[in-house]
């Protein structure tokens, strides 16, 4: 299975966490992770490939260069790597049709294959919408007169790279980009959905991206079906949204320790691949070390 992944190295430990995730609650599969970058050092990218080789699966490296998106437009504190996910299929390979993004702030708890193989015919993306009515509301509003129906997440995209070879235009991303840059809020993810959302298979987000601050929400709206025993052994992707990071130590929501025992997997099984260090020699005793003085 072909994972997808964009970031920066401030990003590289949470990534690490969410492989981790990924491996242990897919015991039997290997991956393809492919990762996109502009600016991550050879070593830690070496240290990562090899924290993914151990658990039988393959990193591969594209590393973009600083010319590749020199026509497009830039945002504030938005770098160019935003257009990364959207313009995936400039960089794959030819063999690669299919390929699962996945952002860091997540963790995968149950096995990805029947999400992997969603049939995909006549998509571009199969993905979730998080389905509270302020959500699709104002996104809504915010984005006429662009036609969509739903504001759906950019965080789990489920990629058909053989049709966004055909149709996924990148001067046509670059103008909308420049037309309403002064109402983007999140780029990558209003250009994904004022230009393709009807182009994307809706998913269910209880299974797919669980928004880990809606606890409450998504049991009541399921009169207590979408409880802790469902997320924990039927939900597949547990994503951490908004701001506030369960990496950080000022975090508490609800599947706080969750992350910390992913976290805490995660150092060890870091630590146990470090060479042990070698230990100093032992000191002779005070007495040996004396030396006598000649006569």
């Amino acid at each position: 299975m072909n994972i997808l992944v964009t970031l920066n190295a401030s990003y590289l430990g949470p990534l690490t966490t969410m492989l981790t995730s990924l491996f242990l609650n897919n015991p039997d599969e290997r991956f393809t992770i492919w990762l996109m970058h502009s600016s991550i050092d050879d070593a830690s990218l070496e240290r990562l490939g090899a924290y993914v080789a151990r658990h039988g699966s393959r990193l591969e490296i594209i590393r973009v260069d600083g010319d590749a998106f020199e026509d497009a437009p830039v945002l504030m504190h938005y770098t160019k790597e935003m257009y990364y996910r959207l313009l995936a299929h400039r960089f794959l390979p030819a063999g690669v049709d299919r390929i699962l993004y996945l952002d860091p702030d997540i963790l995968v708890l149950n096995p990805v294959r029947p999400l992997y193989e969603t049939d995909l015919d006549g998509w571009l993306y199969a993905a979730c919408y998080h389905d509270k009515f302020s959500v699709k509301e104002i996104n809504r509003i915010r984005l006429m007169p662009y036609d969509i129906d739903y504001y759906y997440n950019s965080g789990v995209l489920l990629m058909n790279i053989g049709l966004h070879r055909e149709q996924i235009r990148e001067d046509l991303i670059y103008q909308f980009v420049e037309k309403n840059r002064s109402r983007l809020v999140m780029p990558d993810q209003d250009i994904l959905n004022a230009l393709y959302s009807k182009k994307i298979k809706p998913l269910d987000e209880t299974l797919y991206n669980y928004d880990a601050r809606f606890y409450l929400y998504y049991k009541l709206k399921t009169n207590g079906q979408c409880d802790m025993d469902y997320v924990i052994n039927r939900t597949v992707i547990l994503h951490f949204c908004g701001k506030k990071k369960p990496w950080s130590r000022s975090y508490s929501g609800k599947f706080h320790a969750l992350y910390k025992h992913y976290e805490r997997l995660t150092r060890l099984a870091l630590a146990a691949a470090e060479p042990p260090r070698e230990s100093a020699p032992e000191r002779a005793p005070a007495a040996a070390r004396l030396s006598v003085a000649p006569d």
